[in-house]
């Protein structure tokens, strides 16, 4: 430890001092260190010299006991008078930077860093720490693009830039940064985490499932099983989905997107029955703009069934959250097809058409309505 330290001071210039006519007990300096009592480090060092010196080393050398002490005003007081007589000195600007970021200063903080780059255009630590200070999302991006080219294999890096595309739903980009960094270091488990839901974005479902088990031999982790879920059930693997997202509901931690999926699997397994719990569930665990969806879903449910006064109920509670194309158009079929009532068949198909759905996605059901409306409208 002794060696270690020693060599510590040597590098922050404390032999240079003896060319002031300085004499330090060395041995003071050391106990001082080896026991992390900073503040009397400063104090010490302090007692030495005038409050006027110049004295870049000393002044540095302070002012780093000062902030290892937790006294910050003192430490900034320091490296701003290092900082004058030195000016343009990469570890002063760095230590005020890291000085009053500690202090909260943002607008000080990003000024150190702003001079860094200036200096140093090719800083990739002050480029990742201004990408935290960024007053906007294209700034953040900017910052945090440039510090990924300068160090790709970064995890800090590479996890928030990851993140800044996946908000700009650039999703490749996304997973090729996490890639790289992963590829570095093969037991980061945070990058792969950070990795799952964007590889599902990208279709990727059999790597989320291989990554996902690897990850929960580790640490068994709601997220990680909230995305190897989606995966199954986009594999169209609906019980294991519906199997792993009933582990999330038995640990309390279900949320509306997990009921969703899980009454969307029970479907598809003509498990109509529990399709409906969890579709009620879906819909009791939170209001959101997603309702109208949930109420669909319920309504196909029911239909399943052969339930279609309920189906009918659950497709208008869906209108009280959403106008919605489609069930407008479900509520068309259901009394023209199922229940034949004509004129309610009729008021839903007008409806839907004059909801102007998209001419080019919805092709095949406006032409239907358009054709039921005068067959219907023949027949009366």
């Amino acid at each position: 430890m002794k060696k270690w330290i020693s060599m510590f001071i040597i590098v922050l210039g404390f032999n240079t001092i003896s060319a002031q006519a300085v004499n330090i007990d060395k041995e003071k300096l050391l106990e001082y260190y080896e026991n992390q009592r900073y503040a009397d480090a400063a104090r010490y060092l302090e007692s030495l010299y005038p409050q006027d010196t110049q004295d870049v080393k000393a002044l540095t050398q302070m002012a780093y006991c000062n902030m290892m002490a937790g006294k910050l005003p003192e430490a900034e007081k320091n490296y701003m008078k290092a900082n004058t007589a030195e000016p343009n000195n990469l570890s002063i600007l760095f230590s005020l930077a890291n000085i009053n970021s500690r202090r909260g200063n943002a607008v000080k903080a990003k000024t150190y860093l702003t001079q860094i780059m200036q200096l140093d255009s090719l800083n990739f630590s002050a480029c990742k720490q201004l990408a935290v200070y960024a007053e906007t999302p294209e700034a953040r991006l900017s910052y945090l693009k440039k510090a990924n080219r300068l160090n790709t294999t970064d995890p800090d890096v590479a996890y928030d830039l990851s993140m800044a595309y996946k908000e700009l739903k650039q999703y490749q980009p996304a997973y090729d940064v996490l890639k790289t960094a992963i590829a570095a270091d093969t037991e980061n488990f945070t990058l792969q985490q950070a990795q799952l839901p964007v590889a599902n974005l990208l279709g990727k479902y059999q790597e989320v499932i291989d990554t996902g088990k690897k990850l929960m031999k580790n640490n068994t982790d709601a997220n990680v099983i909230n995305e190897m879920g989606q995966a199954y059930f986009y594999l169209k693997d609906y019980q294991t989905c519906a199997t792993l997202f009933k582990t999330l509901e038995d640990m309390g931690i279900q949320n509306e997107g997990t009921l969703y999926f899980m009454a969307l699997s029970y479907r598809e397994l003509k498990n109509f029955d529990l399709a409906a719990i969890y579709a009620k569930k879906t819909i009791e665990e939170g209001i959101s703009k997603h309702t109208a969806v949930y109420y669909t879903v319920l309504g196909g449910i029911y239909e399943a069934k052969n339930q279609f006064p309920e189906a009918v109920t659950a497709y208008k509670r869906g209108l009280t959250f959403d106008s919605s194309n489609t069930i407008n158009y479900r509520l068309g079929l259901l009394y023209d097809l199922s229940m034949k009532q004509t004129k309610n068949a009729l008021s839903y198909y007008n409806l839907y058409l004059k909801s102007k759905p998209d001419p080019e996605k919805e092709k095949d059901q406006i032409t239907y309505a358009k054709a039921r409306i005068a067959a219907l409208t023949t027949s009366k």
